[in-house]
């Protein structure tokens, strides 16, 4: 059966989609752009915005039941591909233990001309 997962301390969903649904003990996200939820605003720089993402992930995998230890798998999606090193810095920062498996993209715009969004599978 598929549950639905959302919460108010990461982004509001800005389309006809979920921020994560979950089946069989397993919580898929949509992706996660680095909006502040409390304000709507969206920090400059990549390094601000990689933080921001991967907080907001980690808060709606809190409200699915799971954490960050528990991700399996990322797909992230980054507007220039110079920028991949300063994203692994943060992006590290917030996995302890084995790294998830990972996907990572250049794309050519993103929702809210954001510089990254992430996307997560974890299992509970």
């Amino acid at each position: 059966m598929k549950k639905v997962i959302s919460t108010d301390a990461a982004p509001a969903a800005i389309g006809p989609y979920s921020q994560a649904v979950e089946v069989n003990h397993t919580v898929y996200t949509s992706g996660v752009i680095p909006v502040v939820p409390s304000t709507g605003e969206i920090p400059q720089g990549v390094e601000a915005q990689a933080k921001q993402a991967l907080t907001n992930l980690a808060h709606l995998l809190e409200a699915a039941g799971t954490s960050m230890d528990n991700v399996v798998k990322t797909t992230v999606f980054i507007k220039e591909m110079d920028d991949f090193a300063k994203i692994n810095e943060i992006y590290a920062a917030f996995f302890t233990g084995a790294f998830p498996a990972r996907s990572c993209v250049e794309v050519a715009r993103l929702p809210k001309d954001v510089l990254l969004e992430i996307e997560a599978i974890a299992v509970k």
